[in-house]
């Protein structure tokens, strides 16, 4: 690949250790949880897609809302979903609004494995990083993400999807 020097910003050292830094955090605790979830049979993704379906009214939703929730595309989702329709965590119903599309639904065994993975995540969560942390590290943790998640002014398409959004007060996935 060929690179003019000139037109690339290189990271200072400083800047080069934050993202190395970063990287190394995000590895770290997210290799934690899955290792965590995996000891109770669920990946990461499996508990992505059960948390956030149980945030949806009657624990439904379309496929394309779901990915874009996620911040997947929704072939992964698809994909993902196939797997996790075979183990009966969820199933996929015809989305009557759109007849190509499909409504994902969270199952009775689906919300029983959300229920037990719940306590181990927010558990997880906990030890491979909240009480990790001082209470303003937190607050720092927390405003970082919120500037990050921020379209930049040059960047017109944004950032992708944040994520899970708010946990409802009914999901036992609360505080994860």
């Amino acid at each position: 690949m060929s690179t003019k020097s000139g037109s690339v910003r290189w990271l200072t050292p400083a800047e080069e250790r934050a993202w190395r830094a970063l990287r190394r955090v995000m590895v770290a605790v997210q290799a934690g949880t899955a290792h965590d979830l995996a000891a109770i049979g669920l990946s990461e993704a499996d508990y992505e897609v059960l948390s956030t379906l149980s945030e949806q009214p009657a624990q439904t939703s379309t496929l394309g809302v779901q990915a874009d929730k996620m911040g997947w595309s929704r072939s992964r989702l698809s994909r993902h979903a196939s797997r996790m329709e075979a183990r009966g965590l969820l199933r996929r119903a015809p989305d009557p609004a759109d007849g190509r599309g499909c409504l994902l639904v969270l199952t009775g065994p689906g919300m029983a494995a959300l229920r037990d993975a719940a306590p181990v995540h927010v558990e997880s969560v906990r030890r491979h990083l909240v009480d990790r942390l001082a209470p303003q590290d937190l607050v720092a943790l927390e405003r970082i993400a919120g500037r990050l998640a921020q379209p930049r002014p040059d960047d017109p398409d944004g950032p992708p999807p944040a994520g899970a959004g708010r946990p409802s007060e009914e999901t036992p996935a609360n505080g994860a």
